[in-house]
């Protein structure tokens, strides 16, 4: 059994191992800590493998994605915001997709975006498709040897696998002629088909995927057959005169001749000094994922000095008079807003905040698409853009700070509080800024390939930041802040929020009002007795528990927490 077979059958095992485990954990509904266990037998698989075949593969950058990916996982047992599960669960996605960049032959930290991309259709590609290269030409069938417990493994699913069509065809006729043995089979295989269905469809599909990215990862760059060389003629070898070693050669390889010549032509060419040969044809460039660039488009599409100066300066244009318009409001305050004439504080804080975070979230794929198109062979074209571009992401940062300013007017204490759909963008624009901020020390200052790994680590880092600020439940706080001074405080939408949120509005509850509390009372009640009949060591997690926790010892919600079926349908009345 070849190096090759062994891997491939090493990774079958493991994407076996994990298709059991995948089936066993995950089907388990809210997710918490069977995330992590999955997480952490995927990991330690791959390691293994990686460990026993591809020791080169475990560099201080692969490790500290290993690292990433652990901790993301774990998120799923501490916070319970379907938001922050989501972006963990892109996390994770990302991390396994970067741990393939390697595979290019480029080094993940020094890789550019569109290696990150492509790194990421290639991992999907594999996970779906490349179990069928690991089952048809990876691992030799023919070359496994099939003596002791394999052969009589082989054996015996060679047997089931005939049976299995038999013993269905005469199983249904059986029970279709005899009631009692009908009964007695219903008995035995009391097991309801969808279950079967679901459990063979969790199984299939987590073993198949991970088959194919193991499978990726470890055999993916490798050719996958080695061509031996020739074996030697009689006229090659060392006694052969040179007029029957060239006859050899030009049979064994007919394109040796030139312009067609015949074989008696090319012997005596070859044996005449003064003919020189043709020159050789150069050989073709190599690809190499590494080294790519704008050499590979059209000149049509590349930027010169005009094309940059024509663009950026009309943008820069642009954003420079929505800036001078904004700029009045930026420094004149809520007061110059409310006393401008039949301009509604509303209209000016949700009409602007998701555009101009629109605005700034498209800002950075242009720079970057342009940049690469930027001719190289032009210094003053590389200068002309940072000069540019600079302007633009100063003006950008205005700009950001005109969406800032509608955000803080909208939930501040003249404003609606705040919600998931103003926080979320807010954290989005945070992280944009670093990112700016590290384009123009790298980008604009010619380390472009330093540009993909910050801003890939300092995603993880403001998302890992979030889990610490607790969105939802700042989210309690700062309403129930807002209506502590006199705002109005919208229980339905807070008390829908995720377990993350319930210990605050538990320990406000005593300063809402009776109506809020009949409100928030009946959806936790309601949360209480969903979560209770849920109760899973596959799906603990720890939000979950506090929150639980927090509904039990609250004195004012015992008696209705004791009788759950009495709750009222989510489509019930707002009152009890």
């Amino acid at each position: 059994m070849n190096e090759r077979t062994k891997t491939g059958f090493e990774i079958l095992q493991v994407a076996l191992i994990l298709g059991v485990l995948g089936d066993v954990l995950l089907r388990q509904t809210p997710w918490g800590l069977n995330v992590l266990l999955f997480n952490l037998a995927f990991a330690a698989g791959m390691i293994m493998i990686i460990l026993r075949h591809k020791r080169e593969f475990l560099t201080p950058q692969s490790i500290a994605l290993f690292g990433g990916l652990i901790f993301f996982a774990s998120m799923f047992v501490w916070r319970d915001s379907i938001e922050l599960r989501i972006a963990d669960t892109v996390a994770i996605v990302a991390i396994l997709s970067v741990l393939f960049v390697p595979q290019m032959k480029v080094a993940a930290r020094v890789a550019g975006v569109f290696h990150y991309f492509i790194a990421f259709l290639w991992s999907a590609l594999n996970a779906f498709f490349a179990p069928f290269v690991l089952l048809a030409s990876d691992i030799a069938w023919k070359g496994v040897p099939r003596t002791g417990v394999s052969k009589h493994l082989f054996a015996v699913m060679r047997g089931l696998f005939i049976v299995t069509p038999i013993l269905l065809v005469f199983g249904g006729l059986f029970v279709a002629a005899d009631a009692a043995y009908q009964g007695m089979v219903q008995r035995i295989f009391n097991i309801k088909p969808e279950v079967v269905f679901t459990h063979v469809l969790l199984f299939s599909v987590f073993a198949w995927m991970s088959a194919g990215y193991l499978r990726g990862i470890m055999l993916g760059n490798q050719p996958k057959f080695t061509v031996d060389p020739p074996a030697k003629t009689e006229a090659s070898q060392p006694g052969a005169s040179k007029v029957d070693q060239m006859r050899t050669e030009v049979v064994e390889n007919p394109a040796a001749l030139p312009n067609n010549a015949s074989v008696l032509e090319h012997i005596n060419r070859s044996e005449d000094p003064n003919v020189s040969e043709p020159p050789p044809k150069p050989a073709g460039t190599k690809w190499e994922w590494a080294n790519i660039d704008n050499s590979i488009m059209p000149p049509a599409v590349t930027l010169g000095s005009v094309e940059v100066g024509v663009i950026f300066g009309l943008i820069d244009l642009l954003f420079l008079s929505f800036v001078i318009v904004q700029i009045p409001y930026l420094f004149g305050g809520m007061d110059l807003v409310q006393n401008t004439p039949d301009f509604k504080l509303a209209e000016y804080a949700r009409r602007g905040f998701g555009e101009l975070v629109t605005v700034s979230a498209l800002v950075l794929p242009i720079l970057l698409a342009a940049h690469w198109l930027v001719k190289k062979e032009s210094p003053l074209t590389e200068k002309l853009f940072r000069v540019l571009a600079g302007i633009q992401i100063v003006l950008l940062f205005v700009i950001m700070a005109s969406a800032v300013q509608r955000l803080v007017l909208l939930t501040g204490n003249l404003g609606y509080g705040l919600t998931t759909i103003r926080l979320y963008p807010m954290i989005f624009m945070t992280w944009l800024a670093i990112v700016f901020v590290w384009f123009a020390l790298t980008v604009l200052r010619g380390s472009r390939q330093y540009f993909a790994w910050g801003a890939l680590w300092s995603a993880l880092f403001v998302l890992g930041a979030t889990h610490f600020l607790n969105p939802d439940a700042f989210i309690v706080k700062t309403n129930i802040a807002l209506m502590q001074q006199g705002r109005a405080f919208d229980a339905n939408y807070n008390s829908h929020l995720s377990d993350d949120a319930v210990p605050v509005l538990v320990n406000s509850f005593s300063g809402l009002n009776e109506q809020d509390q009949t409100i928030v009372l009946k959806n936790l009640t309601r949360r209480f007795c969903q979560e209770k009949d849920e109760l899973d060591l596959r799906s603990w997690n720890l939000s979950r528990r506090y929150a639980l926790a927090a509904m039990n010892e609250t004195g004012a919600m015992t008696g209705q927490l004791a009788g759950c079926s009495s709750i009222p349908s989510e489509r019930g009345d707002t009152e009890f």
